[in-house]
């Protein structure tokens, strides 16, 4: 399958000639179970405090008994996915793709229209609750070369078919008010929330395009790298920190995938100026607490094996990332937090920040960023009494 020049310029991608594909035994929540440079004592009880109570809860704000229920509370749903068919060697959603679906008649709803249809897709997308959904052609360059088999440690063949050309990308917001409260394990239930709706969004809109009688696989973390689905789908741009930054909501986003065959017409990648912003930007890599982003231009360094090959842009050191994530027992969004598109786009004043950061202004922009939204650590416990009073 060929790739014209010209669709990975729309994209901003700048892949090399020494360009590798990645296996998802690479990926450095992976390598946390195999990899003896990434695994420890400190990361197994980092995955262990997600399905079981810690032995002595800590006593500071964020980290307490309370937020650790909510976080993992948060988590239920795509754990429940992820851990219905272990003993079939799959961890759905986040290993494996989704296999939950009842098949789909034989016969199929005909499609004059592949510009109307993915109209339909959109709105059928947003009744299940989707927040974003752009449509882009498969591209075999960022699908994983093998799937990681969790219970043998090891890789295991990649299941997704090479022949179903058109992918579903849908974004689901993420709290901003719990984000804000980063580093918590609080926090964290802003993405555990983020991943079901996800998983509900996929399962239900994959079923629906079966139901048409059109294959259909639904993949959230497993399967092939999502942000340049995302970019290509029109979803948004490419940040400094290594995450997609959207029109609105800025890095705030979790990403799933839809591999289809029911025609489809594709959107086209948007740029609205994060480039040239993250260009002049440097709240993430300054706010990093092990400097674990970039502070330069995009290169293609790589600073361990899960980096991508051959691919030129900013990368983010994820041995660094994930050892903190490890030492403070939870995860981490600080780079989201600092973000200046972290912002509430239905505000005006808002939209103007984001409309004043794509012109030759955004110096000032991100003065006035500095200046009123310095993107400043709120409390736990203020997130908390934000319920206490009607």
């Amino acid at each position: 399958m060929s790739h014209p020049p010209k669709d990975d310029r729309a994209a901003g991608f700048e892949v090399l000639d020494h360009f590798e594909r990645f296996s998802q035994k690479n990926d450095i929540y992976s390598r946390a179970f195999w990899d003896p440079e990434v695994r420890s004592e400190r990361t197994d009880r980092f995955f262990e405090t997600y399905r079981t109570p810690l032995k002595k809860w800590k006593t500071v704000e964020g980290f307490r008994q309370k937020d650790y229920a909510l976080r993992n509370a948060s988590w239920h749903l795509p754990d429940i996915f992820a851990e219905l068919k272990e003993d079939e060697n799959r961890r759905e959603g986040f290993l494996d793709p989704f296999t939950v679906h009842r098949p789909g008649p034989g016969d199929r709803v005909p499609v004059d229209s592949p510009e109307e249809m993915a109209r339909e897709i959109k709105h059928v997308a947003g009744v299940f609750g989707a927040d974003l959904v752009g449509i882009t052609a498969y591209d075999e360059r960022w699908v994983y070369t093998h799937a990681y088999s969790r219970l043998g440690e090891t890789e295991k063949p990649q299941e997704l078919p090479t022949d179903l050309p058109n992918v579903i990308v849908i974004a689901q917001e993420m709290d901003r008010a719990l984000i804000d409260t980063v580093p918590s394990a609080l926090s964290g239930t802003a993405t555990g929330v983020g991943y079901s709706y996800d998983t509900l969004v996929l399962l239900g809109l994959t079923q629906y395009v079966r139901n048409l009688g059109y294959r259909a696989v639904a993949t959230m973390n497993d399967t092939a790298l999502a942000i340049p689905f995302a970019i290509k789908a029109g979803l948004g741009e490419y940040g400094r920190h290594g995450l997609l930054i959207t029109e609105e909501f800025g890095p705030r986003v979790r990403i799933g995938k839809i591999f289809t065959d029911l025609p489809l017409a594709h959107d086209r990648p948007k740029s609205f100026g994060v480039k040239a912003f993250c260009d002049v930007c440097r709240r993430c890599s300054q706010g990093c607490p092990v400097g674990a982003i970039p502070d330069g231009p995009p290169s293609d360094e790589v600073y361990n094996r899960s980096n991508l090959v051959g691919v030129r842009k900013w990368s983010v050191d994820a041995e660094r990332c994930f050892r903190f994530w490890s030492n403070q027992n939870s995860d981490c969004s600080i780079c989201v937090r600092v973000c200046p598109y972290n912002r509430d786009f239905s505000r005006r004043s808002a939209r103007a920040w984001r409309w004043l950061a794509a012109t030759p202004l955004r110096r000032f922009a991100l003065w006035l960023a500095d200046r009123f939204a310095p993107g400043e650590r709120v409390s736990p416990d203020r997130w908390w009494n934000q319920g206490a009073h009607p």
